[in-house]
């Protein structure tokens, strides 16, 4: 008995059905043809989990209303709706992309994919996706969820980080949407695709009795779930050391501005150091006593983990020299609003939130 074969003629078709009566309709970036709507949510949600944008999307939208509103503003009021939500060149694109429509589109984001693609910070499958979400515009998309389906559907081996690999999934992508009736509900179909991928495809035991394409799947078929996607080519995560000076006066600490790029771009942080002689010697600075150990802790980053080591030093005015360029005094109660680094929103807020410095001293 011969295995059933995938049917890209009927994708389409089964994802728009299954989409309608299971899929998601309730996310506040749903039901709309806002260009701006649709283009922030799927900038917010590169990299991040649906639970984690919910809260920050609405809080932008609250600060942010119109792609006008938001060019209008300088970076450093974008950064604090952004801080915490990591890949900070997203919000830096963001904000470059949102005066870009302004000046050169006349505060109206271009209809189609290949002009949408053009913006700062809006890839291939982000400009397709508007375009179909707010155009209708027959343009497949191709994120991390979309290629778990079409790699488990169609049985196609290999990293998808490949070139040759992600070239051959755009193909299937294509070839679906050509494919597909005329009359295909883009949206739907869009939507489908990464509902399917959330919901029903996902990377570990995917309830393949819920899938619409179960039938003629190839992963289904040959019970090779977890083989595909292929497994990413595993590479030695890097080690990286740093110490963080956190200056205290009266209620204030002392925050430095990130440059854009590289970690942290543009957000507000404590003074870094690469070795505590280092530190200890800007100690010297604000103060004649020396900097003290507060416990250790990690961060991951996609490809290394940071390990952090902060200092407490209390000054006085007595002793108090001015800040150097780029550094500001900032009150313990601003902190919350601050755009901060996620790592050192938390160790300043777990600090001064227990009243108590001292149960983070290092015995």
């Amino acid at each position: 008995m011969s295995l059933p074969e995938p049917r890209p003629q009927d994708l389409a078709k089964k994802v728009v059905a299954w989409q309608k009566i299971s899929g998601r309709h309730h996310l506040p970036w749903q039901n709309t043809q806002d260009p701006y709507r649709v283009w922030l949510s799927e900038i917010m949600l590169q990299q991040t989990q649906v639970a984690t944008v919910l809260g920050y999307y609405e809080r932008f939208l609250e600060r942010f209303p119109t792609v006008k509103d938001l060019a209008a503003a300088e970076q450093d009021e974008v950064m604090p709706y952004w801080a915490g939500l990591g890949y900070y060149a997203r919000a830096r694109n963001l904000h470059r992309c949102a005066r870009e429509v302004v000046e050169k589109w006349d505060g109206c984001f271009p209809g189609n994919a290949t002009d949408l693609a053009t913006l700062p910070g809006i890839g291939r499958s982000t400009a397709c996706a508007i375009a179909a979400f707010c155009f209708g515009e027959r343009s497949p998309i191709m994120d991390g969820n979309v290629k778990r389906v079409f790699t488990r559907y169609f049985g196609i081996y290999g990293s998808t980080q490949k070139k040759a690999v992600e070239n051959t999934l755009w193909a299937k992508a294509d070839e679906v949407v050509k494919l597909a009736p005329a009359s295909l509900d883009m949206a739907a179909y869009t939507q489908g695709l990464m509902d399917l991928g959330s919901q029903c495809c996902t990377r570990s035991k995917p309830t393949c009795s819920l899938c619409p394409l179960q039938s003629d799947c190839y992963a289904h078929s040959h019970q090779a779930q977890s083989e595909l996607p292929s497994p990413k080519e595993r590479i030695r995560q890097d080690e990286r050391y740093t110490h963080v000076l956190i200056v205290e006066l009266n209620g204030q600490v002392l925050l430095e501005q990130r440059p854009d790029k590289g970690i942290w771009g543009g957000l507000l942080t404590l003074p870094q150091f690469d070795d505590a002689i280092s530190l200890q010697t800007a100690a010297l600075h604000w103060s004649h006593e020396e900097a003290i150990a507060l416990a250790s802790f990690q961060h991951v980053f996609s490809h290394f983990k940071l390990h952090i080591t902060p200092w407490l030093l209390h000054v006085n005015e007595s002793t108090l020299a001015e800040p150097v360029a780029g550094q500001q005094w900032q009150d313990h109660e601003a902190l919350e609003q601050t755009a901060l680094p996620a790592p050192i929103r938390k160790l300043l807020l777990g600090l001064y939130q227990s009243n108590d410095s001292e149960q983070l001293l290092l015995s």
